[in-house]
């Protein structure tokens, strides 16, 4: 399944809203994200971003507002969805009593893959996680979870990736494979959404760059037209508060 076979923008977010409690994490969010583009979010710890991305994957429910996902709606074709998506979260969802071929395999049933275990070879290699497949994923460190957490992402070739601080624990030879994945020429109507903390790499790879600020969001803005990384930085002050 592509893009193509969708109408309207890959994403579009009409006056999402969501608490936990007394803890408002979204407050009447509006965006969208045409097909073929990347959007960096950035934004403090408990800024919403973290619960921006699991409404986007379905993990979690808005009090308030519709989702549109590649022209599906949330509220009527989550299952759908879940077939259009990848998903990498701080939870790498991951079973660690399985080792990593093992969770591969898993997923490319979930997602009726052809040719698993070709599938599985090739994007093993991409990630460089080839060596640590045949070990139990709870023997892993952080940093090789997030490898076969992105593998299991990319595995069914998803038009749509959503990625919360993918960067995490990861080393300079797996970053190096995740901003090709992000920038894959040969995917050029992939889009993606990833949060990260980081100003210069947020700003290399994305097309647009957004901060979102108690909920809220809060500046939205071509890459092309973006300041430098400083002149972002003080930029995210003046919303924020705070230095990321």
């Amino acid at each position: 399944m592509t893009d193509t076979s969708f109408k309207g923008p890959a994403i579009a977010i009409e006056g999402v809203s969501k608490a936990y409690g007394r803890t408002v994490a979204l407050r009447d969010l509006d965006l969208q994200v045409p097909w073929g583009q990347v959007l960096t979010i950035l934004g403090p710890n408990g800024s919403g971003k973290t619960t921006l991305i699991k409404i986007l994957a379905t993990l979690t429910k808005p009090d308030a507002g519709s989702v549109k996902i590649a022209g599906l709606d949330m509220k009527r074709d989550g299952q759908w969805i879940r077939q259009v998506i990848g998903v990498v979260t701080h939870d790498p969802l991951l079973y660690d009593d399985l080792t990593g071929r093992e969770n591969l395999r898993f997923a490319t049933r979930l997602f009726d893959v052809k040719d698993p275990d070709g599938r599985i070879e090739s994007v093993s290699r991409q990630l460089g996680i080839t060596t640590r497949l045949d070990q139990r994923v709870g023997t892993l460190s952080h940093g090789w979870k997030k490898r076969i957490s992105l593998a299991r992402a990319l595995l069914h070739d998803p038009p749509i990736l959503l990625m919360d601080e993918p960067e995490s624990g990861l080393d300079q030879q797996a970053l190096t494979g995740l901003e090709y994945i992000v920038k894959d020429e040969s995917r050029p109507s992939r889009t993606v959404v990833l949060t990260t903390h980081n100003f210069e790499r947020g700003l290399f790879l994305g097309d647009q760059v957004a901060i979102i600020a108690k909920g809220r969001l809060a500046y939205y803005e071509s890459t092309v037209n973006a300041p430098d990384p400083d002149t972002l930085r003080d930029t995210y002050v003046r919303y924020v508060g705070v230095a990321s």
